[in-house]
């Protein structure tokens, strides 16, 4: 194939392997399909949308699309105990570094509407 007829396909295609391989997915440590498996307890609360916690009341915050080093960040803030919520330090407390990165890719790769 001519260059000339190859330029207008590889720039466009260029550009979007940049942004595929960018940021958060070329980041992440995580393992989302590991993930999966281990997020069965997140999915009681965060996977209902609109769901609000009984006492006190508030909306569960959604966790689908959220930035992966934000919930890698959050989950250990709740294992260390620099984070306050009794059922999140419990959850995390039985999370290994692993399977938090695991956790957060997989909720990285989607969005739910909640």
């Amino acid at each position: 194939m001519p260059v000339h007829v190859m330029k207008p396909v590889l720039i466009p295609l260029m550009l979007f392997a940049g942004l595929v391989f960018s940021g958060d997915l070329a980041a992440q440590d995580g393992d989302p399909i590991a993930g999966k498996l281990k997020s069965s307890t997140c999915l009681g609360c965060h996977g209902i949308p609109g769901y609000n916690n009984v006492y006190p009341t508030y909306k569960v915050p959604k966790l689908g699309g959220q930035n992966y080093e934000y919930l890698v960040s959050a989950l250990t803030a709740y294992r260390d105990g620099q984070r306050n919520h009794g059922t999140m330090e419990l959850q995390a407390s039985s999370l290994s570094d692993q399977d938090m990165k695991d956790v957060a890719a997989y909720f990285a790769t989607f969005a739910l509407d909640n």
